[in-house]
């Protein structure tokens, strides 16, 4: 089979491999859409998880089952699915301390384009079919299916992880694909004011259609000068954190009330340590928590997040703003998610 590979930190292009293997829990899926991740970047060009050599890319797909093991139960050839971008094996200690997205070690849930081959192939291997997949619901298009696969899941997560609440001013920064997510997300959860980091005109628009009510721009000084002077010095009661960099958590403290949470789900691509304020955190004692975590995978995640989509709760529609056709546009795609031209959110190649 073909894949797009990482070749080296900086090089990437196709390769042929072998068709993985299916073991009797497994399923072998062939793609019917992909999207390309900042994720695809970091690790691409920047090296941020280390150098990679001929390892397939690529970590979110929707698909068609091609091939199931022998104990898979719930899933056969022909089924139209949907498949996260974190596949945990859910009989791993890790996933029944409740952090299954670590099974086998920190991170190592995340095993698309990390550990193993990723989805910028003909065919795929996805590890504990039962627990992993979800049937696609009727009628959606392959292209929405896959910002199930990272984007609502992750930027959800990060409104778990800042445990929004009724009523509350939640700011998020960065409005990305996952950002957006955070906003729609915050706005479900009952947030009665969202303040938004960003600047793209695109993305304003999506996220004024989520719920986000106010907007400030990293260019016109300091984020938390701006959220105090939004917020009359009170501050914001969550943060989610979509983007930004090590140094990004310095305001977020700052403009954060006591007692306050922080729910990061940025990917750190680069820099040792991330910058906390002393006296802003209230000398270590201000009650500020920061929360950091990758996304939960598995079928019981997206079986519940395609259901907000099927009850008319969830647009996806505003993610997709490039779709291109066939494999021959993989790497066009990549390279559009790396230089973000100010027409894009999320570009998606649908395998005609």
């Amino acid at each position: 089979m073909k894949g797009y590979a990482m070749l080296k930190i900086g090089e990437s292009g196709w390769i042929e491999k072998d068709v993985p293997k299916c073991g009797p829990l497994d399923a072998i899926v062939k793609p019917l859409a992909v999207a390309i991740c900042t994720s695809d970047v970091h690790t691409l060009w920047e090296g941020a998880i280390g150098d990679r050599h001929d390892m397939i890319l690529g970590h979110e797909a929707s698909g068609e089952v091609v091939e199931v093991g022998s104990e898979v139960k719930d899933f056969k050839p022909g089924d139209r699915v949907l498949v996260p971008a974190i596949t945990p094996d859910w009989n791993s200690l890790e996933a029944q301390a409740g952090y299954s997205m670590h099974s086998g070690g920190m991170l190592a849930g995340w095993k698309f384009s990390n550990f193993k081959d990723g989805v910028f192939s003909e065919f795929f291997h996805v590890n504990d079919a039962d627990g992993n997949l979800a049937h696609m619901p009727e009628g959606m298009d392959p292209a929405d299916a896959c910002i199930l696969s990272d984007m609502v899941p992750t930027g959800f997560h990060a409104v778990e992880l800042a445990d929004v609440q009724f009523g509350d001013t939640v700011l998020v920064v960065g409005i990305g694909p996952v950002g957006l997510m955070s906003v729609a997300g915050a706005a479900l959860r009952g947030a009665s004011r969202i303040i938004a980091v960003g600047t793209r005109p695109v993305c304003v628009e999506a996220a004024k259609g989520y719920g986000a009510t106010d907007f400030i721009s990293y260019k016109d000084g300091p984020i938390d000068e701006q959220v105090m002077e939004l917020t009359g010095g009170k501050g914001v009661d969550r943060v989610c954190m979509a983007g930004g960099g090590v140094e990004t958590f310095e305001p977020a403290v700052k403009c954060l009330k006591p007692g306050g949470k922080i729910g990061n789900v940025n990917y750190l691509g680069s820099g040792d340590y991330v910058n906390i304020p002393r006296v802003e955190w209230g000398v270590g004692m201000g009650h500020k928590d920061i929360r950091g975590g990758l996304m939960p995978g598995g079928r019981l995640r997206m079986e519940k997040l395609s259901s907000l989509v099927t009850a008319g709760k969830l647009d996806l529609h505003p993610e997709v703003t490039h779709l291109f056709h066939g494999w021959d546009r993989i790497e066009e795609a990549l390279f559009l998610m790396r230089d973000k031209p100010a027409d894009l959110i999320k570009p998606v190649v649908a395998i005609d």
